[in-house]
């Protein structure tokens, strides 16, 4: 599987306040990053896999709407996220 347990610890210990933190909403905003560039690269090489698609479109969206609350709630956390993870909107 592509995104084992360690995987996900080590985005949460470097983008949330630590590995056990998962609601955070940087290491959220982090984990969605990851697993959408993995849908990605898959739809890269599968152009009709229209289910992968569609979560892929429901990340994006979820992504946004996370980004989107942290931008209302602290806009300085908001500048850091997108910063670090290299987003643009």
């Amino acid at each position: 599987m592509y995104l084992s347990k360690e995987v996900k610890e080590g985005i949460f210990e470097k983008h949330g306040k630590s590995k056990k933190n998962t609601g955070s909403a940087e290491g959220q905003i982090a984990l969605f990053t990851y697993r959408i560039q993995h849908l990605t690269e898959h739809l890269k090489r599968n152009q009709k896999d229209f289910n992968t698609e569609r979560s892929l479109v429901r990340l994006v969206g979820k992504r946004r709407s996370l980004l989107d609350y942290l931008m209302k709630k602290d806009i300085m956390r908001y500048r850091a996220i997108v910063k670090e993870l290299g987003l643009r909107k």
